[in-house]
């Protein structure tokens, strides 16, 4: 038997022809294997692009609930990384779920090859609770063939498994506020160590995600253990101004602890309640706001985050980081999608309006105000232009004058393409299937029709540029200048890409009125 510290160099010497070799053969493996500092993985060959699925870049959580993250255990065989690892435990949308969710995924065109091709990390959505690195519009075959670059997505701890703040109760959980963050902190240092084998350059790391993705990326940019591990950021559709305090953070974590029946005092019960009763108090009312599932998110602890993420200004720590901040124009409608939403009528509409704006301002001046600046629109594009400009697109507007104060860049920008559906428009996930340059994968709201590639050209082509050089221009676009308070400056993805000075200026001044106050905190 060979003994286990010589079984790799064995491996090494046996796996070498086309596979640990330099050279074009890297590229056209059909079972390319790499080393990574736990281990060698072996992936697939995907259109000529390297495809590694479900690499570990942290230990099993199971024995760790509600503590910050370790890096995984070493393996001495080749790992075979042909699938997605599971996601978090979660109350909807994944299948493959399960408390061992720490995974990446990496598409290269190439391994060992000392290109220094940018990294494109990317951060998947659905709020602080749901979703995964795994969905079909995340693959990065399209973005290596387009642009050279190595592309990332992971899976991280979410809910109450990354997000609920028990430090206020027992020194042994004071990490817990922020577990989910600091998993993302776990796999981005994963990137620092091992993306050359991949043919990355750890020295130009974008971060990129959408809704809370982008959320946890502005969380990032506030956190002290997270300097140095990204050169750019892009948030898209996902901002963050304010954490969760600490106080709230604790009402929600009792009212989480008393439906699952555990007192403060028998904190230990939580490392052997079974996971489906954690998911299922997930539903638990939330004392703060008063309706839905409680929330979760990050927590001002003053120990990973010591800060709020952009208040009462930009994060000193990440000026020098560029960074890309963007929404769609019709954000609320990927969220409202009651039929009665489609026919209100002008009586209806002060109650709709009152029920989803979230700020606390008087629905008939909103009324007024949009009719006067648009005549003759309908209640239902009035509600849809309103919740977007007041809710949704008015905290990206926070984070560019921040930016812009701090003399930091940022690029603005505002998705106007419109989905074929006219139900939809340019509503919140539009600009993943364009940015990933994958409007012919499952779950792409955008169509596959050439307008839809050519959008997905200029904005695809546009992350690429940001990722390589922390500045968006390329030949596809007219010239982006950063957001600065005197003109505004906004890119809008359309067709054609414009440059236009504070689109919705009349919406921003009217909703500036009203103190912002962060859902959830």
């Amino acid at each position: 038997m060979t003994p286990v510290s010589n079984r790799r160099s064995v491996l090494l010497g046996s796996l070498a022809v086309g596979a640990l070799s330099s050279g074009p053969a890297i590229a056209k493996a059909s079972n390319p294997v790499a080393k990574t500092s736990s281990g060698l993985v072996q992936g697939v060959n995907d259109k000529a692009i390297l495809a590694f699925k479900g690499i570990p870049y942290g230990a099993d959580t199971r024995g760790r609930r509600f503590q910050a993250p370790l890096p995984p255990r070493a393996w001495h065989s080749v790992r075979k990384t042909l699938a997605y690892g599971a996601a978090s435990p979660q109350s909807r949308g994944e299948t493959n779920q399960n408390e061992d969710c720490l995974y990446l995924n990496v598409w290269t065109p190439a391994l060992r090859d000392g290109a220094k091709r940018p990294v494109m990390f990317y951060i998947h959505g659905g709020a602080y609770s749901n979703g995964s690195g795994s969905a079909a519009i995340y693959d990065g075959v399209n973005l290596c063939k387009r642009g050279d670059v190595v592309v990332v997505t992971i899976n991280h701890r979410l809910n109450a498994f990354g997000y609920l703040y028990l430090g206020m109760m027992d020194d042994r959980f004071a990490d817990s506020g922020n577990a989910g963050q600091l998993d993302i902190l776990l796999a981005l240092k994963w990137v620092q160590e091992n993306i050359a084998e991949f043919g990355g350059d750890p020295n130009r790391v974008m971060v990129f995600g959408q809704s809370g993705g982008g959320a946890k990326i502005a969380t990032m940019m506030a956190m002290p253990a997270a300097r140095g591990l990204f050169h750019r950021a892009t948030s898209m559709s996902g901002q963050q101004v304010t954490a969760s305090g600490p106080l709230h953070a604790t009402e929600r974590a009792e009212a989480f602890l008393k439906t699952l029946g555990i007192a403060r005092s028998n904190l230990d019960d939580l490392n052997t309640i079974a996971t489906d009763k954690l998911v299922a108090a997930l539903a638990t009312k939330d004392p703060i706001i008063g309706s839905g599932g409680v929330y979760f998110g990050p927590v001002l602890d003053m120990r990973s985050l010591q800060r709020h993420p952009f208040y009462p200004d930009a994060p000193a720590q990440s000026a020098d980081i560029p960074m890309m901040i963007g929404n769609t124009h019709d954000e609320t409608r990927a969220f409202i999608t009651d039929p009665g939403v489609y026919t209100l009528s002008w009586d209806e509409l002060p109650d709709r309006l009152n029920k989803n704006l979230r700020v606390d301002i008087s629905p008939t001046v909103v009324i007024e105000q949009y009719k006067s600046w648009f005549p003759g629109i309908s209640a239902t594009e009035l509600f849809f232009r309103a919740t977007t400009a007041g809710r949704s697109w008015r905290a990206a507007i926070i984070e560019d004058e921040e930016r812009a104060k701090a003399g930091a860049p940022a690029y603005a920008y505002q998705v106007d393409w419109a989905c074929p559906d006219p139900k939809r428009g340019a509503q919140h996930m539009t600009d993943i299937p364009l940015a990933f340059d994958n409007t012919d994968k499952e779950g792409a709201i955008t169509g596959n029709d050439e307008r839809a590639r050519h959008m997905a050209a200029v904005m695809s082509e546009t992350f690429i540029a940001f990722a390589k050089s922390g500045n968006p221009n390329n030949k596809l676009l007219p010239q982006w200048t950063p957001y600065s308070l005197a003109k505004r400056e906004t890119m809008v993805f359309d067709l054609p890409p414009h440059l236009d000075e504070d689109p919705r200026g009349r919406e921003r001044k009217l909703f500036e009125k009203v103190p912002f106050v962060q859902q959830g905190t």
